[in-house]
Parts: C-alpha cells; sequence; structure tokens
C-alpha cells in the first residue's frame, strides 16, 4: 500500500503491482479496491505497472470535509502527476466521470478508458424520483448492504443474477463497508454539468466501454460522449452490461489490451 497527498491535504492510497507501462484504475460508486479489479488484475499486472486506487472516504484512504467532484479528480491526478511518466487511466461508472475531469487536470497521461460513466443529459434521469432519499434513509438505518443492493438493482439496473454474482463475490463485504459513500456520489453526479467546450481539444486517445446489453442511460451517454471527445471510439461488449470485468473477464481484458498495447 501506498499513499500520495492530494490537493486539499487528503492522504489517498493505492495498490502498486506489476510491471511495464503505468495503468491507474480508478473504482466506481459501490465498489471497493483492488477486489473490484480481482478478475483482471492478474493479467493487466503481465503488461503494465498497475495502480488501484481507493478513492476517498474508502480503504486505506482519507477523506475531505467538503466532498465534490472536483476532489476526486484532483486524487487522481496527485496520483498521475506522482509517476515519472505518462500514464494510462481506466475509470468505471462514477470513477470514469472522475477520470474524465482529472483529464483536463494534467499533460502526464497517454491514453484515456472510459467504462460507462453516467452523466445527467437532458431527457435523461439518472436517479429515479425519491431514490436518493431512500438510499440515505437506509444509509441512516445502518442498513448499507439494503441501500447498495437498491442502488444497483434501481440505478444500475443490473439484473438479479448479476446482483447475485456480485454478492457472492469476496469483494461484497467491502462493497458494504463503503456503501455510506454511495449517497454523497449520487447527489454529486446527479448535479454534474458536462461541458462539451471544455473537451473540444481533447486529443488523448479514448476507449468508450460499453455493454451490448447496458441499458438506455449508458448507450445513450457513450454516444454522447463519443460525439464529444474527438479522439474517441466506442467498442461494444455482446452480451454485457455494467460489470464485464467481473462477468466476462476476457471479453473485458481484450478490450482493455487492444486498446492499450494492440492486437496479437
Amino acid at each position: 500500500m501506498e499513499k500520495v497527498t492530494s490537493k486539499d491535504g487528503t492522504s489517498i492510497a493505492y495498490h502498486r503491482r506489476g510491471k511495464g507501462v503505468p495503468l491507474i484504475l480508478v473504482h466506481g460508486i459501490g465498489a471497493a479496491n483492488p477486489v473490484a479489479w480481482t478478475a483482471v488484475l492478474p493479467t493487466l499486472e503481465e503488461h503494465f505497472t498497475v495502480y488501484a486506487m481507493d478513492r476517498r472516504g474508502r480503504g486505506q484512504s482519507g477523506d475531505g470535509v467538503v466532498y465534490a467532484i472536483e476532489r476526486e479528480s484532483e486524487d487522481i491526478v496527485a496520483i498521475i502527476d506522482s509517476i515519472s511518466e505518462p500514464v494510462n487511466l481506466l475509470g468505471h461508472s462514477f470513477g470514469a466521470l472522475c477520470a474524465l475531469e482529472a483529464a483536463l487536470l494534467t499533460r502526464n497521461l497517454h491514453q484515456i478508458i472510459l467504462y460507462e460513466p453516467y452523466l445527467p443529459l437532458p431527457g435523461i434521469e439518472l436517479y429515479p424520483a425519491g431514490v436518493i432519499d431512500r438510499l440515505q434513509a437506509m444509509v441512516d438505518a445502518s442498513d448499507r448492504e439494503g441501500a447498495l443492493t437498491m442502488f444497483y438493482s434501481e440505478v444500475v439496473m443490473l439484473p438479479p443474477h448479476e446482483i447475485e454474482q456480485l454478492r457472492l463475490s469476496p469483494a461484497w463485504s467491502a462493497r458494504v463497508a463503503s456503501a455510506h459513500t454511495i449517497v454523497r456520489e449520487a447527489q454529486a453526479e446527479e448535479g454534474y454539468l458536462f461541458d462539451a467546450q471544455r473537451f473540444k481539444d481533447f486529443a488523448t486517445p479514448t476507449l468508450l466501454l460499453l455493454g451490448g446489453d447496458s441499458p438506455h442511460i449508458p448507450k445513450t451517454v457513450t454516444e454522447f460522449l463519443h460525439a464529444a471527445l474527438p479522439n474517441s471510439r466506442i467498442a461494444v461488449m455482446p452480451g454485457q452490461q455494467h460489470t464485464a470485468m467481473y462477468n466476462a473477464p476476457d471479453l473485458f481484458l481484450n478490450e482493455i489490451l487492444t486498446f492499450l498495447i494492440g492486437p496479437n
């Protein structure tokens, strides 16, 4: 376990493993490191020096007094800029949104992969009415597992069998332990405003990962980002939704390695 200090003084922890070009992994809401990437870490470590970060308020990272997406992005940049060579960056879900914002704050970025970030767009309701209040009520009642399950089923819209797979995984207890952070991240995500003008000159090669069976929100957001990011392309993973790194690790890895390294 290693740590860096973010811009606001918060200590941010990360697990560093493997060898090769640096690759930073940023997990989403409801996830925890390094177990969030368990199924794909061994292969990634064969090709990259992997930095799997604990986002603020989770694991061994510290936390700030006031929460904002901007602080999350500065945390990522603190790790990026502590490395002496250009890095690759992979963000999942809310972590992808934080990674996208971080990409504008550093020049030390080589390539970036965004797996189904959720953005509030016209006509898109990320969070059904009242669900954030219900999540807060569960957290306040110390029902973190209930809040986590609700988030997966009503927000991410994972099918029951995928939620059950997550429940049976070694990472479940760590997910439950950090479930109290869901509400603040959901509120930040819901209030985020994407300004395409800020990214009109964004030249960093960008891969947008999308599950072929994902619901309309991630599909719409991914297509929107593809139109907004000048040097982007979409890779669709057939038969998958929001958790291909768990349910189809070989398929997930093939897309990652093809983009970052090139076809075999």
